[in-house]
């Protein structure tokens, strides 16, 4: 999963950035700190695969990851290669979703790019140029083919759709709203990579009080949260500040002793973890054994061949089946023999939906 970080300048974008990374990028109080675009690898924490690690003494441990992309804060005209933001959107065309850092605490010391604390407004900024870049993007499309339309029968039903696309798009509607008539448009669509077609989450970025209250009582969020409920967009609230320094504490116990001390139970980035699965709708499953224990994330509904193919395109190629056990059956159960004599282990064949917490062993011939 990768997901692109997008906000004005001075959110605390790249704060927030390091301490989910914790890969050190510049964060400074001035517009266009990061010049070029940061990337850093988190792994998904996953106590399930620890359990199976120690049950069956793994060599390895393999988590699932997140691929964050960290881009210049962009400002209006971002689009038309205003400040640095331009040049970078293309960085985020290639992610799954967008994580939009909206600044929701009040600071003299740090300078708003336009002068006050106002959500709605920021929001909208950043969305107006996801969107005009968009439309840059639909219109190079539609020149190069229209004309080939011409000689091209088959580039015809691409030419409707993109003069019903454009459209809608110049209404300042984002391309996630946007109804396909068929499969066919619904490929086109997601092969152009908009930026407003991606599911996107809201980073409310609040000072170290509102946190306990998860920004009930912060007027700023609830705008947040409304923008959000528009679009059907999910909101989690974090303080950038509070994460950058739960990132450098490297004892878990610590980590949960700092967390209780604010009245939290969860970090930042578990909250946008979980709100990346929710709504790109991914769950995990898992293998295990002495060489190693791994998660794997797939999306909900993928059936075991599929799932399979994701290990490698050889097991999915050759799939047989998949011989399978819930995780808590497996860790009630004590070992993957005590499993397979309650008869708790199953064998699955092509038609089977993986489920979240499978443990699976994949079976196949080449």
């Amino acid at each position: 999963m990768k997901l692109g970080i997008v906000g004005l300048p001075n959110v605390g974008k790249s704060t927030l950035f390091n301490s989910l990374t914790k890969a050190g990028a510049l964060a400074a109080n001035y517009p266009f700190a990061t010049i070029d675009p940061n990337v850093g690898v988190v792994n998904v924490p996953d106590e399930r695969i620890e359990k199976l690690t120690e049950m069956n003494h793994s060599k390895k441990t393999i988590p699932a990851v997140i691929e964050f992309v960290d881009i210049a804060g962009l400002v209006k005209g971002a689009s038309k290669g205003e400040g640095l933001g331009n040049q970078f959107l293309a960085n985020i065309r290639e992610c799954d979703a967008i994580i939009h850092v909206v600044r929701c605490f009040e600071d003299s010391n740090i300078v708003h790019v336009d002068g006050n604390i106002d959500p709605k407004r920021d929001i909208e900024t950043i969305n107006l140029e996801l969107l005009f870049s968009d439309m840059e993007v639909l219109d190079r499309r539609y020149q190069k083919i229209k004309k080939q339309s011409n000689m091209d029968k088959t580039l015809k039903p691409e030419v409707a759709l993109l003069e019903r696309l454009k459209p809608f798009l110049e209404e300042g509607k984002m391309a996630k709203a946007f109804e396909c008539e068929n499969e066919d448009e619904e490929a086109l669509l997601k092969g152009y990579n908009l930026l407003t077609a991606k599911p996107t989450i809201y980073a409310a970025n609040v000072a170290e009080d509102d946190l306990a209250d998860d920004g009930a009582s912060n007027p700023h969020v609830q705008a947040v949260r409304e923008a959000a409920k528009e679009d059907g967009s999910e909101v989690f609230v974090v303080s950038a500040e509070i994460e950058q320094e739960i990132s450098e504490l490297d004892d878990p116990e610590e980590k949960k002793e700092f967390l209780s001390d604010l009245g939290l139970k969860e970090s930042g980035l578990d909250k946008l973890i979980k709100a990346s699965y929710s709504l790109l709708g991914l769950i995990s499953f898992l293998t295990t054994g002495e060489d190693e224990t791994r998660a794997w994330t797939i999306t909900k509904g993928t059936k075991a061949p599929q799932a399979a193919g994701k290990i490698h395109s050889d097991f999915e190629r050759g799939f047989i089946c998949a011989e399978t056990v819930a995780y808590k059956d497996l860790m009630d159960c004590g070992s993957m023999q005590a499993a397979r004599e309650k008869g708790l282990v199953r064998t699955e064949g092509k038609e089977y939906v993986v489920q979240d917490g499978d443990v699976i062993l994949f079976r196949f011939n080449v």
